[in-house]
């Protein structure tokens, strides 16, 4: 089993909770949505430049439009586990990220999500299927520790 880095800015139970899952990247970030339940994962779609303003902006929208509790966003570390660049430019995403929602937002594994999406079929786009691996993975994660 894959055990996450966490960082949580939440102590509350995670059954039961929905969750709204960010594939960061600069340019375009995928996002998914679990069911109210917090079982299933559904891609939604891609906000671009989601550190920008108006993309921390689009996000806030999406978080109370879906009226999710928690955010998870994936943590790009290395084969190694290791913190690269990219796992650097996703952790300061999300201090903006946490300024701008008023729920709690949480760094995930992300390891693999995009080499899945690549494998996945569908026709959301493969940045927004990355986000869905991801959340399935986390949603997997929180029900395996209740």
């Amino acid at each position: 089993m894959r055990l996450p880095p966490r960082r949580s800015s939440s102590r509350r139970d995670d059954a039961r909770v929905k969750v709204l899952a960010l594939d960061y990247g600069s340019a375009r970030t995928g996002v998914a949505v679990s069911d109210p339940t917090g079982t299933l994962a559904r891609p939604i779609g891609v906000v671009a430049q989601a550190g920008s303003e108006n993309g921390l902006a689009e996000l806030a929208r999406l978080v109370r439009e879906e009226d999710v509790e928690r955010v998870v966003v994936g943590l790009p570390l290395t084969l190694r586990g290791s913190r690269g660049e990219q796992a650097v430019e996703t952790e300061s995403f999300v201090e903006a990220l946490r300024g701008a929602v008023g729920v709690p937002v949480e760094l995930y594994d992300e390891r693999f999500t995009t080499d899945l999406a690549q494998q996945t079929a569908g026709t959301a786009p493969e940045d927004a299927l990355a986000a869905a691996h991801l959340l399935s993975s986390y949603l997997e994660w929180c029900a395996a520790r209740s």
